[in-house]
């Protein structure tokens, strides 16, 4: 017998925690009889079906989310037409909360797992190994299978629904991650903790608020497991991570105290509750050691009030300035746009507001009316009108019109490319000054890419740099000469790029001055002491060189002025890059001298 847990991921660089965790609970006596099986959502459906058709399961368990749950519907669909002998579970969130209306639209499909999966899954699992024991030994079953399933808490049933199951202690989960090799290139999930304290309307956490924590000498042992194995990346899935600050506290100082100077740990916080504690010891972390996702979602007062969301935006933002000090913390903001009593004109006022927060990332999201959370209770009251499919996304509200909301998703992607890319960095803040305020730039950028077709046709990412500029000199023409320098700067600062961008001022005067500061550091080292074992064509190579001016006014014997140009110079240092920004290492140059 052959239980095949089926995970469906967004992305190849994701896993899915929840299958691992379902595996590891059920104990190594039923290890033999579980298989894993990871695809994306990117696969055809036609590959997933083959690939699950040659394992030969005799049971399947989907894990299902908003991002995977149109491909599985497809994949249950299609599976007992080549399975008929095979047995279909479901689990997850997307299949907690409307269990019996599912199983009436796929006959098919034998149950579901409902809400938290390992205690189900580990007796499920039993009665399948005890059932094909009994048969195999010859021995009459005398309780039917609906009798048996009934005694199983957590499951739902074509005819019956049983008992909900009490939620686990945090310490009765296994470790994930004793052996690495299924993670190789690959997010590594953590959880310290579940449930939130909070009741923010439009999320799954706010119908349990009673939070669950993993003990410290527990938790304190896998975060050294990961950093002796010099994981790149723990992404804790706490949904607020800092909601116990004693907790918090304890964990960031362990990871302080044994970083490894390799492994980043993500963690998703609430500002407004960050104690001057939390705040004066994250500051004096490493740069990168620790990234910060921070949910603001809106800062219209009535809006807050209405998802049950009580923060400060002034004191929210306070809290991301000092967190900005110091320059050592990635810093991402979350705003979600449909929300009720939040119009169009009130969303723009969100933005702006947190955008002068100046994020690392800022997340541009939509409403997704998710099942079992007050907002789809009161979906109607509001009028918001949402997909019927996942991911059940809004379409258009009593306040925000579907235009607007297309309009918005322009603007979203508009964002992802010129500012969460944070490759323009030099050039965006300049060009800004432009505009009457930040959104207005996203949002003539964004009329500019549809009026030129590039929402169909996405330029390419080198391409990127040139539209940015055809647009700043369509709004700005008087400064296009610094706006080809400002992304020139931005270019070199990001990669050491083989072939010139078109917009890159003629170097060939200045060929031998670069030259012979080459010549030179290949004797002296003064600048680039960790290519002592290069000489200096290679280290051409390995670095950029280039040449920018700055105007300068020079008065002549008529007492007039004159605008002229005087070169400076800036070394880009590609192994010397920002633990925060992977910015290469810049030193300025200028009449010779080292220039801040």
């Amino acid at each position: 017998m052959k239980f095949l847990l089926v995970a469906v991921n967004a992305k190849y660089i994701h896993s899915n925690p929840a299958v691992y965790s379902l595996r590891a609970y059920a104990g190594e006596a039923y290890r033999q009889y579980i298989e894993l099986a990871e695809y994306t959502i990117n696969n055809q459906r036609e590959e997933i079906l083959a690939d699950i058709y040659k394992r030969q399961p005799g049971v399947i368990g989907f894990s299902c989310y908003i991002w995977n749950f149109t491909l599985i519907r497809d994949l249950i669909t299609e599976l007992p037409k080549i399975l008929p002998e095979t047995d279909i579970w479901l689990g997850g969130p997307e299949v907690s909360f409307n269990g019996q209306e599912l199983l009436k639209e796929y006959p098919a499909v034998k149950g579901i797992m409902a809400g938290e999966g390992e205690a189900v899954f580990q007796e499920l699992l039993a009665y399948y190994v005890e059932s094909e024991n009994r048969k195999g030994n010859g021995f009459a079953d005398t309780l039917t299978e609906e009798q048996r399933l009934s005694e199983i808490k957590g499951l739902v049933l074509k005819d019956m629904v049983t008992p909900d199951r009490e939620l686990l202690d945090m310490d009765e989960l296994p470790f994930l991650y004793e052996k690495l090799d299924a993670f190789e290139n690959k997010i590594i999930y953590y959880e310290s903790s579940r449930g939130c304290p909070f009741r923010c309307s439009y999320c799954l956490s706010s119908i349990d608020k009673r939070v669950r924590l993993r003990s410290m000498e527990k938790v304190k042992k896998e975060l050294q497991f990961f950093l002796d194995h010099r994981v790149s990346q723990v992404k804790f899935i706490d949904r607020t991570f800092n909601c116990n600050h004693i907790h918090a506290l304890e964990l960031w100082n362990y990871i302080k105290e044994n970083d490894n100077g390799v492994t980043n740990f993500h963690f998703e916080i609430a500002a407004d509750i960050m104690t001057s504690e939390e705040l004066e010891l994250l500051t004096s972390m490493r740069p990168g050691l620790v990234q910060l996702e921070i949910g603001v979602q809106s800062t219209n007062a009535e809006t807050l009030q209405e998802i049950n969301r009580f923060a400060s935006t002034e004191h929210i933002a306070e809290v991301v300035s000092r967190l900005k000090e110091n320059k050592n913390i990635h810093i991402h903001l979350d705003l979600i746009a449909g929300l009720p009593l939040e119009d169009y004109d009130t969303f723009v006022t969100s933005f702006n507001e947190v955008y002068r927060m100046q994020p690392q990332q800022l997340q541009l999201g939509f409403l997704k009316v998710l099942k079992g959370s007050p907002m789809a209770e009161k979906a109607g009251e509001y009028h918001i009108v949402y997909q019927s499919n996942p991911p059940y996304e809004v379409l258009y509200t009593k306040w925000l019109s579907y235009g607007e909301v297309l309009k918005l998703k322009q603007v979203e992607e508009m964002v992802e490319i010129y500012y969460n890319s944070n490759q323009f960095t030099h050039i965006i803040p300049v060009l800004e000054k432009a505009f009457r305020h930040p959104f207005a730039l996203f949002e003539a950028l964004a009329c500019y890419y549809e009026e030129k077709g590039y929402f169909i046709q996405t330029p390419a990412r080198g391409y990127r740099y040139q539209v940015l500029l055809d647009f700043a000199c369509q709004i700005d023409a008087d400064r296009e000469e610094l706006y080809k320098e400002l992304l020139t700067f931005d270019f070199y600062l990001r990669e050491n790029a083989k072939s010139r961008p078109c917009f890159g001022r003629e170097l060939a005067s200045f060929r031998e001055q670069i030259w012979n500061f080459y010549q030179r550091e290949e004797e002296t080292h003064e600048y680039l002491p960790d290519y002592k074992e290069y000489h200096a064509k290679q280290m051409m190579k390995m670095t950029h060189m280039e040449v920018f001016f700055y105007p300068v006014w020079e008065k002549h014997p008529e007492q007039t002025g004159r605008r002229t140009e005087r070169p400076y110079f800036v070394l880009f240092d590609y192994q010397k890059r920002s633990l925060l920004t992977q910015e290469a290492n810049i030193t300025m140059f200028a009449d010779g001298r080292v220039i801040d």
